[in-house]
């Protein structure tokens, strides 16, 4: 295993540099230089307070060997929830979307449907209609999108989606995590 460059690639996700990395955990940047170019090997107590900087466990962090994570979900991954009342679908594609900044799901709204009422968030959401048509509602706006149409909004304000259709309408929508 290389250490190293497992912690440059954390390093680089969390959007800092040697030099940060080094003043957050009182390493020098040429020591954290060295360690991502495995020339060094950190203790276990800095590997440790590295890791805790970068947001990873020494669990997550010795497990995540190339290959290990998931890419390709099938349908036996996804769950989905009926809401009969509102009279919509939402399918999660994807198990631990919950987990990842997006999260894709496929929605499904029957004849008069409303998909729940969002609060705002620092979250982006894109939608693609499928079939059918949408009425989207972004605070005091609405906004129709047929089949073939995206939608592309930030999620700053209450928003709601809602079937236009006489039909059956299908959607896939995807919505950042938002980081409060």
């Amino acid at each position: 295993m290389q250490i190293g460059t497992k912690i440059k690639a954390l390093r680089l996700k969390k959007g800092l540099t040697q030099e940060e990395l080094g003043e957050r955990t009182d390493l020098t940047k040429g020591y954290i230089s060295q360690l991502e170019r495995d020339l060094n090997s950190p203790s276990i107590e800095t590997l440790f307070n590295l890791l805790e900087v970068l947001g990873s466990t020494p669990k997550d962090f010795f497990d995540d060997e190339p290959g290990n994570e998931k890419i390709v979900f099938t349908k036996d991954d996804q769950t989905s929830f009926i809401d009969s009342e509102k009279k919509y679908e939402i399918e999660w594609l994807i198990p631990t979307s919950n987990e990842k900044e997006m999260e894709p799901v496929f929605l499904t709204l029957q004849k008069d449907a409303e998909f729940k009422q969002f609060d705002p968030s620092l979250s982006e959401t894109f939608i693609y209609v499928l079939n059918g048509r949408i009425r989207v509602v972004i605070g005091n706006e609405e906004y129709i999108a047929s089949e073939g149409n995206a939608v592309y909004y930030e999620a700053s304000s209450h928003h709601q989606i809602f079937n236009a259709h006489n039909g059956i309408t299908k959607l896939l929508l995807v919505a950042s995590q938002s980081y409060l």
